[in-house]
């Protein structure tokens, strides 16, 4: 691939780890809770988490339900036993079936994948309250620009340490922390339906989207993005359609202007301190 998307490691990871350290800190809390998925995202924000917090303070926790390839389980497992992490397990097919069953109208393929994705996310936060703990998200910079999460599911956390950094780039975290090879190399799922991947649904590799995101994030012409990256103009229309229909997803809900400073707009908290 022509962009060089390759990252100063040691700098990448100092970031992140300062960031969760400060944020946490700054929070009044000692502690983050996230979901382990036997994904590669998930288990680089652990790892990070563990590093710079220590196990108590990095509370794991699996949710699988009917859906969850057995690989995911089982990389869950030996992650946890390799980089000792503590881990809680809850299945949560029935709680899922629970809101199928109550739903005003019946949800298809999508809507149901939501529903799986908002009971995590509320399972998430109830275990954050209890543990005073924040709700650390797993979702990286590809998956935010183009709204491939779920709103107010994995995309409702209070902190997201790989939300600047492309997929590509977290495989390059992954490789410098010695994470597991085949669960860097298998293919991206978010298991919410049987044989679902992340890059079939895309109908993109991660690594041409990164590409084709790159080049859109520095206003690379569409013409210098067809001839270095040798993808296809409908390719970067779709990329750009995703990342401008997704919008919503990134941002408070609105708000209309009224008083002199207006939260999420013009009255911003500083995410960092000292």
């Amino acid at each position: 691939m022509p962009f060089d998307l390759s990252i100063d490691i040691l700098e990448t990871v100092t970031i992140i780890k300062d960031f969760i350290k400060t944020y946490v800190f700054n929070s009044g809390s000692k502690s983050v809770v996230l979901g382990l998925s036997g994904g590669i995202d998930s288990a680089v924000v652990a790892v990070l988490c563990r590093q710079i917090l220590g196990k108590k303070n990095t509370h794991c926790v699996f949710l699988p339900d009917k859906a969850t390839p057995e690989v995911d389980t089982y990389d869950q497992q030996r992650l946890a036993e390799q980089f000792d992490l503590q881990v809680e397990v809850k299945d949560i097919t029935d709680m899922v079936q629970v809101f199928t069953n109550n739903c005003i109208k019946e949800p298809d393929t999508l809507a149901l994948a939501n529903v799986k994705a908002r009971v995590r996310m509320v399972l998430l936060f109830e275990y954050a309250n209890v543990t005073h703990s924040l709700v650390c998200g797993t979702s990286n910079k590809s998956e935010l620009l183009i709204g491939y999460f779920t709103k107010y599911g994995d995309g409702g956390v209070d902190l997201m340490p790989l939300g600047d950094v492309y997929k590509t780039q977290v495989w390059e975290i992954a490789r410098f922390l010695d994470l597991p090879k085949d669960m860097i190399t298998k293919p991206p799922t978010a298991g919410l339906w049987k044989g679902q991947t992340d890059e079939k649904e895309l109908k993109l590799s991660y690594l041409w989207l990164d590409q084709i995101l790159y080049g859109l994030e520095r206003k690379i012409s569409d013409e210098k993005i067809i001839s270095e990256v040798g993808c296809s103009q409908e390719d970067i229309e779709r990329v750009r359609y995703m990342r401008l229909n997704s919008q919503h997803k990134r941002r408070l809900a609105l708000i209309p202007k009224i008083g002199l400073r207006t939260p999420g707009l013009d009255w911003r908290s500083p995410i960092l301190e000292g």
